[in-house]
């Protein structure tokens, strides 16, 4: 893999690892302005659940890009970080359908589809 491509790969795995952060540990405060999520939202604890639980999931994807990178053989670190940025790329497609704020494909989807687009060119 190309040194571009390992560096756009691993600011997709950074920001995965930032929003996980957001997401489990953030004040309340914090959450309402980055997401722009309500207060009243935000006070339910059903809210702060799903919010822990998608953080956890973005923890995954930061973590399994970068151990697809730096700690999978050799021959399995093109196919296994291509796989976990696609996976940034479907949830960045589907958060903006689905939240109807284009900020979330700009800022998500953005990224990872520059380093998939790496990943491909340079492979």
């Amino acid at each position: 893999m190309s040194i571009f491509s390992t560096i756009l790969a691993s600011l997709v795995a950074l920001e995965a690892l930032y929003i996980m952060q957001l997401e489990m540990f953030a004040s309340k405060e914090k959450l309402e302005n980055v997401f722009g999520l309500s207060k009243e939202y935000l006070s339910m604890e059903e809210a702060r659940v799903s919010m822990k639980n998608q953080g956890l999931y973005n923890g995954f994807i930061g973590v399994g890009l970068l151990f697809s990178r730096f700690f999978f053989p050799v021959n399995s670190q093109f196919i296994g970080t291509t796989m976990f940025v696609i996976f940034v790329i479907i949830a960045a497609i589907y958060g903006w359908l689905s939240a109807k704020n284009i900020k979330i494909l700009l800022l998500q989807g953005t990224p990872a589809i520059l380093a998939l687009l790496s990943l491909i060119i340079f492979k």
